[in-house]
């Protein structure tokens, strides 16, 4: 496994900081989906803070061991000198509880419980008990607790909803999120940017994914060695994610597998699953639940339940893995690693060119804008579409006055103008009714545009705007490319 520095995660370590800083007793929820990085945010401010604290994980394991293990660690940190004998153990966790709050009587303490789940499998009562310790001893102690754990339903029902005991008392709530791909930049510093948008639609931003890979090797020599039989997670990851909210994964593969094949309306993904409209959108709604797919509506009917809503697999890696690998398990198994390869290199593409690279390009409208790369402010980024017209970047403000626009294309070659034409073509669609609007455009072609795209641009784009009779006017244009948009999203990822 290759093993990469510490990088991003500046916001959370701050959070961290500030807690640490504080003169008071300080609680911390940290949630998120597996492998995303919250037991290496943790160690990580604990390797810079040697001697102030200490990281003890739950284990699947009975309550008993549970507890001894946590009183071991505890005495451990407090007394390192001591050799603590294996059967010692707190009678309760009331008492252990008790103990750590005078512990940090005297002196600042970190206590990281990760996994926190497991606790409570087992234990239904932990979080209440630790609810009354808290209340009665621990917040006048000088600790900074964290509570982490990855199974998001028991994290929801248990720790953040608001009958839950502990809620209220937490000094933050952190959900870690996938890292940007800007931060690819750091990992993998001698991958050209084609190689690293490939990594980020076939693993997503997860630190414990691309660890796996060797940055020697090639993005599709290091998927071939990820779907061995002998390295099989990729295949088993996709059913574990699920099931930390799902048990019959049965329907929901299908739903799965028909949405990262394109299916994405509610009559197609019920057409392909054979499910009816009504079975289809119970699972849909519970797959939402997830987070792993989301549904989404044209900007312009924002906040509303528009029939033209389709839903997406959020998540890159469940995406790939649906796509490409859920239905060739089979020859996987059988080692026909080299048919389903082929496969995924001949539409590897259309696949990255289709999500990734517009999630990115719309990601570079939102934080162009905050940076003041883009002149016209917006507060909403997402796309547009209809029977006859689909723009694939389409910002928005308040004022419903100014509108980034713009596609993004996936060429073998740089691009003509004509991207530019039809781009501005479809502003119509988008030209407010009841005043004229400024316009920014940007476009974004993977490879680049042409000497006639650059040299034509604002002739094309200024024509366009002159006959639509004064409905929009033109604020500016940018024609970008993929070593444009990564280099500016890992610079402000920094």
């Amino acid at each position: 496994m290759y093993r990469t520095p510490f990088v991003g995660r500046s916001r959370e370590l701050e959070v961290l900081n500030n807690m640490w800083d504080s003169p008071n007793a300080t609680l911390l929820i940290l949630y998120g989906r597996r492998r995303v990085g919250k037991t290496r945010l943790l160690a990580h401010w604990l390797n810079a803070h040697e001697g102030d604290g200490f990281y003890w994980v739950a284990e699947p394991a009975s309550a008993l061991t549970q507890l001894r293990s946590f009183s071991r660690a505890l005495l451990s940190f407090v007394d390192p000198e001591t050799e603590v004998p294996p059967d010692f153990t707190f009678a309760t966790w009331e008492q252990a509880l008790r103990q750590l709050s005078l512990y940090a009587q005297e002196r600042r303490i970190a206590v990281f419980i990760d996994e926190v789940t497991y606790l409570i499998d087992v234990n239904p009562e932990f979080v209440g008990l630790l609810q009354k310790a808290w209340d009665q001893w621990l917040s006048q102690s000088n600790i900074m607790m964290a509570l982490c754990g990855s199974q998001m339903g028991l994290m929801q029902s248990h720790l953040l909803e608001y009958d839950a005991p502990l809620y209220g008392r937490a000094t933050a709530q952190v959900k870690l999120p996938p890292l940007p791909f800007g931060t690819t930049g750091d990992y993998f510093p001698d991958y050209h940017p084609l190689e690293r948008l490939q990594v980020y639609g076939m693993w997503g931003g997860v630190p414990a994914y691309w660890e796996r890979l060797d940055p020697r090797r090639s993005v599709l020599e290091n998927l071939r060695q990820n779907v061995l039989p002998s390295h099989s997670w990729m295949v088993d990851e996709s059913r574990i994610l699920l099931q930390d909210f799902i048990q019959d994964l049965h329907n929901y593969v299908g739903i799965l597998r028909a949405i990262a094949d394109g299916e994405q309306a509610l009559g197609e993904i019920s057409s392909r699953t054979g499910l009816s409209g009504s079975k289809a959108s119970f699972y849909l709604s519970v797959l939402r639940d997830t987070g792993f797919v989301e549904r989404r509506v044209p900007i312009s009917q924002r906040g509303t339940d528009s029939r033209r809503g389709r839903y997406f697999v959020t998540d890159p890696y469940l995406r790939f893995f649906y796509r490409f690998l859920s239905a060739n398990q089979s020859k996987l198994a059988l080692g026909q690693m080299e048919q389903v390869l082929e496969l995924i290199d001949n539409h590897l593409a259309d696949f990255i060119g289709n999500n990734t690279w517009e999630e990115l390009c719309r990601e570079w409208v939102v934080r162009a804008s905050a940076t003041g790369k883009v002149p016209l402010p917006v507060e909403e980024v997402g796309s547009e579409w209809a029977r006859n017209f689909e723009i694939d970047v389409v910002g928005v403000n308040e004022s419903g006055h100014k509108l980034v626009l713009g596609d993004c294309v996936w060429p073998d070659a740089p691009a003509g103008p004509e991207v530019i034409e039809a781009v501005v073509d479809k502003t119509r669609q988008m030209a407010s009714r009841d005043g004229t609007i400024d316009v920014f455009y940007t476009l974004f072609s993977a490879a680049g545009w042409s000497e006639e795209a650059r040299a034509r641009a604002e002739e094309i784009i200024m024509a366009g705007a002159e006959r639509s009779k004064k409905k929009w006017q033109v604020a500016g244009y940018r024609l970008l490319d993929l070593e444009e948009v990564d280099r500016d999203l890992v610079a402000w990822s920094v």
